[in-house]
């Protein structure tokens, strides 16, 4: 059985309108997070022109089940796209809050020497005192900063949250400039032998 070509034109049509309007919809998503009004509100738009058309198409045409694998299909590729996006348009900046009884010296010397910012506070957990850590940095240098972490002190509690906004702090100059400082600092510490 073949299928005719402007049924799989159609139903071609309904699958990249619908992986371009969930994309869209991760995008506003984005922006909304954001608190960017307008283009949150333009984006809103033609991802609502481009559902209606889309459905359109679908209702116009209920009993030919070929569209409603294009329509599904798009929303699921869409949403793999959108995910994609996310991360190309996800902060570029996070802030790691670490949460350590122990080797908290040598942890926050580590981080000093791979020239990471960090402010250090003491607070009290369920049953003793602890150190508080806190580093913003570039996102390209966060697995660095956690395989520090990890070496140091493999029991420490650390969450990582992205950041809207920054002003002023301390960050490394050069974008490769952590690698170097944390190659040196594990050939000074011996920290794998």
């Amino acid at each position: 059985m073949q299928i005719p070509w402007d049924i799989v034109i159609i139903a071609f049509l309904i699958f990249c309108s619908r992986i371009i309007d969930v994309t869209i919809g991760t995008i506003r998503i984005i922006y909304i997070s954001r608190g960017q009004k307008a283009i949150t509100a333009l984006l809103g738009f033609f991802e609502a022109l481009l559902w209606l058309v889309v459905i359109s198409q679908v209702i116009q045409n209920l009993t030919n089940v070929v569209y409603y694998f294009a329509y599904a299909g798009g929303f699921a590729v869409g949403n793999f796209m959108g995910v994609l996006l996310v991360e190309k348009f996800a902060e570029n900046i996070v802030l790691i809050r670490i949460i350590a009884t122990k080797k908290v010296k040598e942890l926050i010397a580590a981080l000093k020497d791979c020239q990471v910012g960090i402010t250090e506070v003491q607070g009290q957990g369920i049953d003793q005192e602890v150190s508080i850590i806190f580093t913003v940095i570039n996102k390209v240098h966060e697995k660095r900063v956690i395989k520090i972490i990890q070496d140091i002190n493999p029991k420490a509690f650390y969450t990582i949250e992205g950041v809207h906004t920054v002003n002023k702090g301390f960050f490394p100059h050069r974008r490769d400039s952590l690698s170097e400082s944390y190659i040196a600092l594990l050939n000074k510490r011996k920290l794998f032998k």
